[in-house]
């Protein structure tokens, strides 16, 4: 899908900014034309400020989208991915686990939840950046409880995993 996102709008880097941060954002297009989060309608401004472009850009994208079954389609279908409980898993007393991964990542969530089970430590989320999307995507676990830093060197065992943060 990538490829026909970069294809519609490769002449339109704005366009593309647009497409990428409704994507990141989970925001779709309802069938009205307009942008939502969710059932909350997402103002042309908004969205403009957040992709770093002017307002006309977003009211292409939408054209352009609308007219094509295959992107309105992906588009119409998004769903937001609800709260990430990173900013506020101190006040709740959880841990946070951020792994930044290079192009292998393939596994790294998988070795990296049983290397926590194995300490016996529930996982409350388990949030992945889009290895396409991000320059440095990064795979954020919360945990029941903070993890101890002695599993910083386990993680950074893991093929892909180019930096690990616990907090």
């Amino acid at each position: 899908m990538w490829e026909k996102i970069n294809e519609k709008f490769k002449k339109y880097p704005a366009r593309i900014r647009v497409a990428e941060k409704m994507i990141e954002l989970g925001l779709s297009v309802n069938d009205d034309g307009k942008v939502y989060c969710g059932n909350l309608k997402i103002s042309d401004k908004a969205l403009a400020t957040a992709a770093n472009v002017d307002r006309r850009a977003i009211k292409s994208t939408i054209e352009v989208i609308n007219e094509d079954e295959e992107l309105y389609n992906l588009f119409n279908n998004i769903i937001p991915a609800g709260t990430l409980l990173k900013n506020i898993a101190k006040n709740l007393e959880l841990g946070v686990i951020e792994i930044e991964v290079g192009q292998e990542s393939e596994g790294i969530l998988a070795i990296t939840t049983n290397l926590i089970a194995k300490k016996g430590i529930g996982i409350r989320q388990a949030y992945a950046e889009d290895t396409e999307l991000q320059e440095t995507p990064k795979l954020t676990i919360i945990t029941e409880e903070p993890v101890k830093g002695d599993l910083i060197n386990e993680f950074l065992k893991i093929n892909g995993v180019t930096r690990v943060s616990i907090y």
